[in-house]
C-alpha cells in the first residue's frame, strides 16, 4: 500500500525525465508508488539510464502519445518552449476518460493546454522550484474547472512529494507566485554568494566563508519556519541597539535594498505574465 491516498492502481505518465520529472518520480517511489505504475517518454538515452536507476521497473515509452494514451494521470515535465510541439502531437488523441493532466512548464496557462486538449480537460498548473530536487522544494498548484475533488487530492500528493505545496484560486497569481518562490532560490543564492565573498574580503579562508554563510542560511531559515513570529521580529531578535547587526542592516537599508527587491519581484513578475502570451 502507498502512503498517498487514493494513487493505488492508477498509471502515472511523464512526457519529459528532466531533472525535476526525476525529482516527482524519485518522490513517488519514496512514497511507496510502485516503478511499474510510472511510465516516461524521454528522447535522451543518458536520462533512460539516470531514470531506470530510480526504479528498474519503471517503464520507458517509444512516444509522448503512448504515454497519453494509458496513464491517468499524465505529467508535462517539459520546458515551455517544447509544449506547443508536445500538444500538437497530443492532439486528437486517445486519452483516458477522466485523465489528469499536471503540467509543470513554467508560463503555461491553462488555457493553453484545454485549447489543444479540450475544454472539459483535467489540469493542474503547478509551479514548482529548485529545490524539489533536494526534497525541499515549494510547490504552487491552481486547477482548472474540469478537476474534481479526487484529482485535487492526487496532484496536491503529486506535488508535495518534494517538499511543500499549496494551492491558490486565481490563476493570474501564479505570475507572482513565480516571482517569489519560482525564482527566489536564486535571490537566496545571491545573497549567499555576494556573503561568502565579502567574508573572503575580512579575511576569511574559502572554505570557512563557506561553511559559516552556507550553515547560517539554514539555521535562519529553519528559525522562519518553526517559530510562530514573523520574519521582521525574527530580525528584531537578532538586532541589539547600536550593536553590529544594526549597523550592517542599516548600510542594506540606506543602500535601497527594500525598493531594489520590490523592483526585483516586480521585473520577475511583469517577466512571466510577457511570457505566458500567446506568439503571434
Amino acid at each position: 500500500m502507498t502512503s498517498i491516498d487514493g494513487i493505488d492502481g492508477i498509471d502515472i505518465g511523464f512526457i519529459g525525465g528532466g531533472n525535476m520529472a526525476q525529482a516527482i518520480i524519485g518522490g513517488l517511489l519514496g512514497a511507496g508508488v510502485p516503478a511499474a505504475r510510472l511510465l516516461v517518454a524521454e528522447p535522451e538515452a543518458d536520462r533512460h539510464r539516470q531514470l531506470l536507476a530510480l526504479g528498474r521497473e519503471l517503464r520507458l515509452a517509444a512516444t509522448n502519445a503512448d504515454v497519453a494514451a494509458t496513464a491517468d494521470v499524465l505529467v508535462l515535465a517539459i520546458k515551455p518552449q517544447v509544449m506547443p510541439g508536445v500538444l500538437g502531437e497530443l492532439r486528437g488523441q486517445q486519452r483516458p476518460a477522466r485523465q489528469l493532466v499536471v503540467s509543470i512548464a513554467a508560463g503555461i496557462p491553462i488555457a493553453t493546454i484545454t485549447a489543444a486538449l479540450g475544454t472539459d480537460t483535467a489540469v493542474v498548473r503547478v509551479m514548482p522550484n529548485q529545490p524539489a530536487l533536494v526534497g525541499t522544494g515549494m510547490s504552487v498548484l491552481v486547477a482548472s474547472p474540469a478537476v474534481d475533488a479526487r484529482q485535487q487530492a492526487l496532484a496536491l500528493a503529486l506535488a508535495a512529494t518534494t517538499g511543500r505545496a499549496l494551492w491558490v484560486d486565481d490563476e493570474t497569481l501564479m505570475d507572482a507566485v513565480t516571482a517569489v518562490s519560482g525564482s527566489g532560490p536564486a535571490y537566496f543564492y545571491l545573497l549567499m554568494e555576494l556573503m561568502e565573498e565579502a567574508a573572503a574580503d575580512l579575511g576569511l579562508p574559502a572554505g570557512i566563508a563557506r561553511t559559516l554563510v552556507r550553515q547560517t542560511a539554514l539555521g535562519a531559515a529553519r528559525s522562519a519556519l518553526d517559530e510562530s513570529r514573523d520574519v521582521a521580529e525574527l530580525r528584531r531578535s537578532v538586532t541589539s541597539p547600536g550593536g553590529t547587526t544594526a549597523a550592517a542592516l542599516a548600510v542594506m537599508e540606506q543602500a535601497g535594498l527594500r525598493d531594489t527587491l520590490r523592483r526585483a519581484l516586480l521585473a520577475a513578475r511583469d517577466r512571466s505574465i510577457e511570457l505566458g502570451r500567446p506568439v503571434g
